[in-house]
């Protein structure tokens, strides 16, 4: 099986709601979120490749036009915890590229949040 990914930077803020009173993420902050689009394939094309780096331009594309300083709680539907924007993110790259199988979303150095499909 053939793996490879490529990250993505963005800013934005959110509040994530139904936290307890006093919780830091209950109220409005930031992160510079680092979002990683991850594809496998277990054959390259003729090129060698699984899918052409350049291919995933429209992903970061996405990101910078629809999430890049934005509020994310006007954005997705739901909640905005990494693990939501990674399964956001993943449905988004799945109609595009089927060998997308999984997303990893950082908001801290310290921290990834990954949405990944189940194998059958």
């Amino acid at each position: 099986m053939f793996t490879i990914s490529k990250q993505f930077h963005f800013c934005a803020s959110h509040i994530i709601e139904g936290l307890p009173e006093g919780h830091p993420c209950g109220r409005l902050h930031g992160h510079n979120y680092i979002a990683e689009i991850i594809l496998e394939s277990d054959r390259l094309d003729q090129t060698g490749f699984v899918i052409d780096y350049n291919a995933l331009k429209s992903f970061g594309a996405m990101i910078d036009n629809e999430l890049d300083h934005h509020h994310l709680n006007d954005v997705l539907p739901g909640s905005t915890s990494a693990e939501s924007i990674a399964y956001y993110l993943y449905q988004r790259a799945k109609v595009i590229w089927k060998e997308v199988v999984a997303i990893r979303i950082s908001e801290t150095p310290k921290t990834w949040a990954e949405y990944r499909e189940v194998r059958s």
